[in-house]
């Protein structure tokens, strides 16, 4: 009779191997349904060192060759979407913030809505938003100075600075109108109350 050794056979071996592979394979295929069905309603501010603190400096040009300055916008909501016209979220994400923009506008107390431009060139920033519309202001970030300031990963990212310059929440990923309507409205409300 032949010794199997401590280890057990290398069938058994092989058969556990590949049950832990397929185990592993399933948690990692439910975490991706969970991300992908997931709604952005649901979602709460992501975590960030930056929230309850003074924005960082921002200082730039817009896309219209104007200059830029995040600390002269004092006494505005200011939100900053961090994009790439060739993100596929960012693309996505773009009618939502289309009606958020013409509903603050029509509203008469509009949050100054600014696209900050990650690696991209202006020219195809200029063709993204011709074709799908967004008369809001672009800002270059060249040398991606402002998204190392605010700590983004990848776009989409969107942020919403308070009227004394305090960053007050971070969206990772793509937005839709109802979220940036309702997490606003929060804001305000507890900005007045203060």
């Amino acid at each position: 009779m032949r010794d199997r050794g401590i280890g057990g056979s290398t069938a058994f071996r092989g058969r556990r191997s590949s049950v832990i592979a397929t185990a592993v394979g399933i948690v990692v295929a439910l975490f991706f349904i969970v991300l992908v069905v997931s709604s952005p309603e649901d979602r709460e501010s992501a975590a960030s060192p930056l929230l309850g603190n003074p924005a960082p400096v921002v200082k730039s040009t817009t896309l219209d060759d104007m200059q830029f300055e995040l600390s002269r916008r004092r006494g505005s909501w200011v939100m900053f979407n961090f994009f790439n016209s060739t993100c596929v979220p960012c693309r996505q994400e773009h009618p939502e913030l289309v009606a958020f923009h013409e509903a603050q506008a029509a509203a008469g107390t509009p949050t100054e809505l600014y696209s900050v431009i990650n690696d991209d060139s202006d020219n195809a920033v200029r063709a993204f938003f011709e074709a799908n519309r967004g008369d809001w202001s672009k800002i270059r970030d060249d040398d991606g100075s402002i998204a190392v300031a605010f700590g983004v990963a990848k776009v989409p990212e969107t942020w919403i600075i308070d009227p004394n310059g305090y960053v007050r929440m971070r969206f990772i990923g793509a937005v839709t109108k109802n979220l940036l309507d309702e997490k606003l409205t929060e804001l305000q409300a507890a900005f007045e109350g203060m």
